[in-house]
């Protein structure tokens, strides 16, 4: 489907709360999708340029802007136009860059207007650039991402040589899976949907109530850290091994493990953990978009249940789960109405 120009169509339930949160916060970096790649040797301008322009003039997502309408959001196509790659010198300063980067990644977008692509050459000699993508959530995801930069290279090798790249054609665009899940959420699989999600968190605990050495703030800022945690080879290996001998998979291992430290920290036997789902199958993989979903894991611990017990409880709820992943994490929280706290995640 090609939408006509200026043409308007109904978000996604995804981009719907991202247009929300970016109202309610507006130019806030919580939300962009940054990408940094080292290039080495010879850089042909033109043709990055080129292919970029190509990938926004293929993928309509990345030609999408935002508004409201009588109180309903939607998204607007707009023309395909050449893509400004930014370049920006900086000659033996690769110290700067873990400055620089993360300044570029922070740059708001005016989501209205566009565009919500932002490309900036960091050149640092003739034969050495890092080139940085920034992408606002509401056209992208991490899978994006990979889409992104795969086409990219097949373009650039393609425009270099000076032939027209070849890139498979898209059957679909965005708007087509928008306008999809939009009836997926009425009728009789939406009810259904709706129907195991209701079961499957009934009397579930409202919050995760960890121990915190300060106060929970009353509304998030979204200035927070990261812990990098490493597996050891050895560890790597046994989940592996633990997982195949259980008929589980490393991922069931990992959050049955991670449900039980959670049970401990906070003395639940009852806890909700969120977990995020590429939402794709074989018609939209090859599509630039926001197609993540969340779905909540429920761990039950109660009965002090041993390790190998716990994992085939986790194994039904997550393909419980994933059975029931079209229901968006949006419409899931609408039905159920919890109460809603700024200072928590949803």
């Amino acid at each position: 489907m090609t939408p006509e120009i200026s043409a308007i169509f109904p978000t996604s339930a995804a981009q719907e709360r991202l247009w929300i949160i970016e109202r309610l916060s507006p130019g806030t970096a919580a939300y962009h999708v940054p990408v940094a790649l080292r290039l080495r040797g010879a850089l042909d301008l033109d043709a990055l340029g080129g292919a970029l322009s190509l990938i926004v003039e293929r993928h309509e997502a990345l030609r999408t802007v935002f508004d409201q309408i009588d109180g309903q959001t939607v998204q607007r196509v707009l023309p395909a136009e050449p893509v400004h790659v930014e370049i920006r010198d900086v000659p033996g300063r690769e110290a700067e860059l873990a400055e620089l980067l993360p300044a570029e990644a922070a740059l708001g977008f005016a989501v209205d207007t566009g565009p919500l692509l932002r490309a900036t050459l960091f050149r640092l000699g003739d034969q050495e650039h890092i080139l940085m993508v920034v992408l606002h959530h509401l056209v992208s995801d991490g899978w994006s991402m990979g889409v992104l930069f795969g086409e990219l290279s097949v373009a650039y090798d393609a425009l270099t040589a000076g032939v027209r790249p070849e890139l498979p054609e898209l059957a679909l665009q965005y708007v087509d899976y928008a306008i999809w899940e939009r009836e997926q959420l009425t009728g009789d699989r939406a009810e259904e949907l709706l129907g195991y999600w209701r079961e499957a968190l009934a009397d579930a605990p409202p919050a995760l109530e960890l121990p915190t050495d300060r106060p929970r703030p009353v509304r998030q800022s979204h200035a927070g850290g990261e812990v990098e945690i490493g597996l050891s080879a050895e560890l790597s290996q046994g989940v592996v091994a633990l997982s195949r001998s259980h008929g589980v998979s490393p991922f069931m291992v990992l959050t049955a493990a991670w449900g039980a430290l959670l049970g401990r920290f906070t003395g639940s036997d009852d806890v909700v953990v969120g977990t995020a789902v590429g939402g794709r199958d074989a018609q939209t993989e090859g599509l630039i978009g926001c197609f993540i979903n969340t779905l909540p894991l429920r761990v039950r611990l109660d009965g002090d249940p041993a390790f190998s017990e716990l994992l085939g409880r986790v194994k039904n709820v997550t393909l419980g789960a994933l059975e029931h992943q079209e229901l968006p994490f949006d419409r899931l929280v609408q039905d159920l109405a919890p109460r809603r706290e700024l200072g928590r995640n949803p």
